[in-house]
């Protein structure tokens, strides 16, 4: 265990106040700047100024003492506001939660259980990036129930995270003695000359100043090199499981999608508008959306570069981002369904997309802009099988990856899949062949769709229930339609045509896997130390409290 780690209180990186409410003093340097702008064209080009211009106010109202003193009191009362907010703002990890104490004025303590987390999210916005600071964020089961640790050192966070996902796999160290001392984490030199435990030896003037000057060519490489770094370091899991997304594909998977046709259809209008003459406002309402969407494009492209997901002895890493960077472990046991899915623009290139439900909602964005449930914006069926194996790893078994490239292409018929009769094209006449289930390997797996092909996979011990209803027209055509009730998320586990024999059979094996599978399941506590007694074991998502928050 790192010292943040302990059981004790700390706090965050110095700057965390600049970094998360700095932008007030940005405003107001803005303003500032905005002004002196004005003055230095007057004096170096001859151009007057406009009048109303609030310097020359003060300049002749002789209150320029008056304003440098407000100016000087503003900054003062920010700056001690700042770092008392600092102050106040401390965390803890203990064996049972991660505590989080912040506020002056009203405080707030808020308490997240570790065998109720989600996943882990790390997160590097550019500006914090040049202080080498990130965010951490713990993601628990609940609405608005995660933790935020807003700034860390960059390599602290990354020790934290271990340290919050070996604690949540149910393993424990020993705590240190008392009177023991608690050995430091090694920070990268940048960080450890930048922010030293000590003082630099007073020798003499000069060596001060040549051990000032080397922390901050020091600071100055480190910052560098994280930049230049890979996004996944290549010691953090095995080669052969790592997948990332092509830079060809990644651009052709976003041209190819439904905002492009909007972009079409406008461009069109736009072009319409023009040769027909006299719809000037349809002009002035669509072209400045055009300009827009290149920044929508760009945005996406920066935004999924890097792109990597991998197994790691923690739990499944999702990483992306070129000069923001974020990246999710989620351990085993957390992901509730999965749905892997092919919009017809992809299926001559043969892409796919893989989306999943989890119990936690991060509040960052996932790859390409989109939500954070998308742990595969666009691979190949190789890159599926991959990411299927790591997300649920009962699925590496040949039996299991053929049933899998069946959902996924066929087209139906005797694949190891229960399909819908024929019947059944009265209300699905186009789908009707590939709807269908089979129940392999501790999961459901239900296929349906034709424009759009869908498989979804929900672990049965992850399921909360299973429901069948009949309407008046599915009565009459013996049909039922079937629904696995997972947690809420993109995926939808649902058929909307089956046989009602079926339906029943369905019902029976699937409720009876689902209690088998809950009480052999033993993926929330997925590591054990033989140092001291082992933890409790806990259901993964039992009824109770997730996260607290008190506020005075």
């Amino acid at each position: 265990m790192t010292s943040l780690a302990d059981g004790d209180w700390h706090r965050l990186h110095p700057a965390s106040p600049v970094l998360r409410g700095g932008i007030f003093v940005f405003a107001l340097l803005g303003f500032v700047i905005a002004n002196l702008r004005e003055r230095f064209v007057d004096v170096v080009f001859g151009i007057p100024r406009q009048s109303g211009d609030p310097l020359d106010e003060i300049y002749e109202r002789g209150a320029v003492g008056w304003a440098l003193l407000a100016a000087a009191a503003i900054l003062i009362v920010i700056l001690i506001a700042f770092t008392v907010s600092w102050r106040m703002h401390t965390f803890r990890v203990s064996d049972e939660s991660v505590e989080v104490r912040s506020g002056i004025l009203f405080r707030s303590h808020r308490q997240a259980r570790l065998d109720r987390i989600q996943g882990v999210n790390i997160v590097r916005p550019l500006i914090p990036r040049l202080f080498g600071a990130a965010k951490l964020e713990v993601s628990v089961a609940g609405q608005d129930a995660n933790v935020q640790l807003a700034y860390l050192g960059s390599a602290l966070a990354d020790g934290l995270r271990r340290d919050i996902l070996q604690l949540a796999s149910g393993a424990r160290q020993p705590r240190p003695a008392a009177g023991e001392s608690v050995p430091e984490t090694p920070l990268p030199v940048g960080e450890a000359t930048l922010f030293p435990a000590g003082t630099i030896p007073a020798e003499s003037e000069s060596a001060a100043h040549a051990g000032r000057r080397r922390a901050m060519n020091d600071y100055a490489s480190s910052r560098v090199g994280e930049f230049l770094a890979p996004e996944l370091d290549p010691d953090a899991a095995p080669p052969e499981s790592v997948v990332r997304i092509p830079v060809l594909r990644l651009i052709g998977s976003i041209v190819f999608s439904g905002f492009t046709v909007f972009v079409f259809v406008a461009i069109v209008a736009l072009i319409v508008s023009v040769i027909v003459g006299g719809s000037e406002w349809l002009l002035i309402a669509i072209f400045p959306g055009l300009i827009a969407s290149v920044g929508y494009y760009v945005s996406r492209f920066t935004k999924s570069l890097r792109y990597s997901i991998a197994g790691t002895s923690d739990g499944v890493r999702v990483g992306f981002g070129l000069l923001t960077t974020s990246n999710e472990t989620l351990p085993p046991g957390r992901i509730h369904a999965v749905g892997v899915t092919q919009p017809l623009a992809w299926r001559p290139f043969g892409w796919w997309q893989i989306s999943i439900n989890k119990a936690g909602h991060s509040t960052n964005d996932g790859a390409a802009g989109q939500a954070a449930t998308t742990v595969l914006p666009v691979g190949s069926l190789a890159d599926v099988a991959k990411v299927l194996e790591l997300i649920l790893p009962g699925f590496a078994l040949d039996e299991q990856r053929v049933l899998i490239q069946h959902g996924l292409t066929s087209r139906g018929g005797d694949d190891g899949f229960r399909n819908a009769p024929r019947r059944a094209a009265w209300l699905r006449p186009f789908s009707w062949r590939r709807t269908g289930y089979a129940v392999s390997a501790g999961a459901v797996l239900l296929r349906r769709g034709v424009l759009s092909r869908e498989l979804l996979l929900v672990p049965l011990a992850r399921l909360q229930s299973v429901g069948i209803n009949q309407g008046p027209v599915r009565r009459r055509l013996r049909l039922a339609t079937a629904r696995l009730h997972t947690v809420t998320g993109p995926v939808t586990a649902t058929l909307g045509v089956i046989d009602a024999g079926e339906a029943a059979r369905l019902l029976e094996t699937v409720t009876a896997g689902a209690v088998a599978s809950a009480e052999s399941d033993t993926s929330h506590h997925w590591s054990r130390t033989s140092q001291g007694p082992a933890p409790t074991p806990r259901p993964a998502s039992p009824v109770g409290p997730t996260a607290t928050e008190v506020t005075s």
